[in-house]
């Protein structure tokens, strides 16, 4: 009986290629504004993985844009992290951007899933591989600007400090 109760995870589909409405491009626009940069920074990052936990994964600060929670393992505690991320889908893999808002550098959660690829994504396992070739980077990041074109804000952001933000796609296990 408790059986039928339990919510089986899954992430929604995100396809990059489906049009977006006009509320889903305002978000967007507000995420790149002073205010919004403001508060992806200082209150998102914090709120988000306690909202989706709280919600099983159905609400976060990112409103129509999807987003999930990404468990890692510290790189140098081994401790369990959570911290949410947009994402899409590409193909059965997943793909997550360690953009920090453009931050001259990675995202904490980046080192650790370097060190252990193997990660929970929505409750679900994967393995995470970072994007290497040139050619497969510029074809994602096509597909990621399409999901959240304040990305470009954020790669721009990254050039000026000479970072090159990562691309990291999950794998299904």
């Amino acid at each position: 009986m408790i059986a039928a109760c339990v919510t089986q995870p899954k992430l929604r589909r995100v396809d990059p290629h489906r049009r977006r409405g006009r509320l889903y491009l305002a978000v967007c626009r507000f995420a790149t504004t002073k205010a919004g940069l403001w508060l992806a920074s200082r209150i998102a990052w914090k709120l988000d993985p306690v909202l989706l936990s709280f919600t099983n994964g159905r609400l976060s600060s990112t409103g129509p844009l999807a987003s999930a929670l990404l468990e890692t393992r510290g790189a140098r505690t081994g401790k369990s992290r959570r911290t949410a991320t947009l994402y899409f889908h590409d193909g059965d893999r997943v793909t997550i951007i360690p953009s920090k808002i453009g931050a001259p550098s990675n995202p904490g959660w980046y080192y650790n899933l370097r060190k252990n690829p193997d990660v929970l994504y929505g409750d679900l396992p994967f393995r995470a591989e970072i994007v290497e070739d040139e050619a497969e980077r510029q074809r994602l990041w096509d597909l990621a600007d399409r999901i959240f074109p304040g990305f470009a804000v954020y790669r721009h952001r990254a050039a000026k400090t000479g970072r090159v933000i990562p691309i990291v796609q999950l794998i299904p296990r």
